[in-house]
């Protein structure tokens, strides 16, 4: 018998995606590569729309970059927490069914050491289920390196998860748990409130108290060093105005009490560098919590999240050797940067493909 040549094979393209109150991320992984990765703001407390929106737009970017066809769509979420929702288990009802509104009724989602569970059925795990998206990118991490701390700085969140023995080795696993073990800091590079990361400042010689008043966010910090990435701010200023280095300056003065004329360039840089370093202790106290709980002492913190190269800095302080999370992936090197930033959807997407 003569047998024709074997046909292609298929390959699998996977996405992951996380629903955050803010932004939906999404990455694409095709045979365990992370080929493209999104971010659009997801303002979720301003409506239910705001998600279908989101998900449509970035359905149509993948279209777009010729991803139209996807094999199995698999989410993580963190948007339950949004008040709009009177319970978890409401948002996490509610979050399921605009995913397979968007996704396909095949959809996943995880449920951390659970792994994936049918999204009619995520009403039946909300514990489970509610802001796991950090535990998807430490157990990809676990399953690359056998010991290390992941520190996932966010736009809004920072999480601080250690890995042993190449297994997740979190102390906490809802909100709360986390939080006392020092592996949640609600505190991020683009939204949080500048009132929030210190009391008082230093300025011209004396130390300022702040005025406790929306007036500017950590993104205005970041911009005025120049060290806010591009695309990483998508949500609307403190007062509706530009994002520029100048408006953020603004912005800045109005937290102790004063206008953009009463300094120059080089005071309000200062200030931004006096948050900037305040967040960073905040971070390292928590992260210097987590260490001291058996996590060896060679073992490198893996650095993700816009603000990734500020946990580069905090592992520098503390002598860690630092490691990217871009480097553990099999990325396409256009998408490298994104698949970082949206940490959890990569790792969704590649633990799913290795299913």
């Amino acid at each position: 018998m003569i047998h024709g040549a074997p046909g292609p094979l298929q390959i699998m393209i996977i996405a992951g995606w996380d629903i955050g109150g803010a932004h939906l991320k999404a990455a694409v992984a095709q045979d365990g590569r992370i080929t493209g990765a999104w971010q659009v703001a997801c303002p979720v407390w301003q409506g239910r729309g705001q998600l279908d929106a989101a998900f449509l737009l970035v359905l149509g970017r993948m279209a777009d970059a010729g991803l139209a066809q996807i094999d199995r769509h698999v989410c993580t979420m963190t948007a339950e927490l949004s008040d709009i929702f009177a319970s978890r288990d409401e948002g996490v009802a509610a979050l399921a069914q605009a995913a397979m509104r968007h996704l396909g009724a095949d959809t996943g989602v995880y449920a951390g050491p659970a792994g994936f569970v049918p999204a009619g059925e995520a009403g039946c795990h909300v514990a489970a289920i509610a802001s796991a998206n950090w535990h998807a990118s430490a157990a990809l991490v676990a399953a690359r390196l056998q010991d290390a701390v992941l520190v996932d700085f966010g736009s809004t969140t920072t999480d601080i998860v250690p890995v042993t023995g190449g297994a997740v080795a979190a102390r906490g696993y809802s909100d709360a748990g986390r939080l006392l073990a020092g592996e949640l800091v609600y505190t991020g590079l683009v939204r949080s409130f500048v009132m929030s990361i210190v009391g008082a400042v230093p300025f011209r010689g004396a130390a300022s108290p702040l005025m406790h008043e929306y007036f500017a966010n950590m993104a205005d910090v970041y911009r005025v060093l120049g060290e806010l990435p591009e695309d990483a701010d998508m949500q609307a200023t403190a007062d509706g105005r530009s994002k520029t280095v100048e408006a953020s300056r603004a912005r800045l003065a109005r937290m102790i009490g004063r206008e953009a004329g009463e300094g120059t360039p080089q005071d309000w840089r200062g200030l931004a560098l006096a948050f900037k370093r305040a967040q960073m202790r905040t971070i390292e106290k928590a992260l210097l919590q987590v260490l001291s709980a058996s996590v060896p002492d060679d073992a490198p913190l893996v650095v993700a999240g816009a603000g990734l190269h500020v946990a580069a800095e905090i592992a520098a302080g503390l002598g860690r050797r630092c490691i990217r999370f871009a480097s553990l992936l099999d990325c396409a090197p256009d998408a490298r940067a994104m698949a970082a930033h949206c940490a959890p959807a990569s790792a969704l997407a590649l633990l799913a493909s290795a299913q």
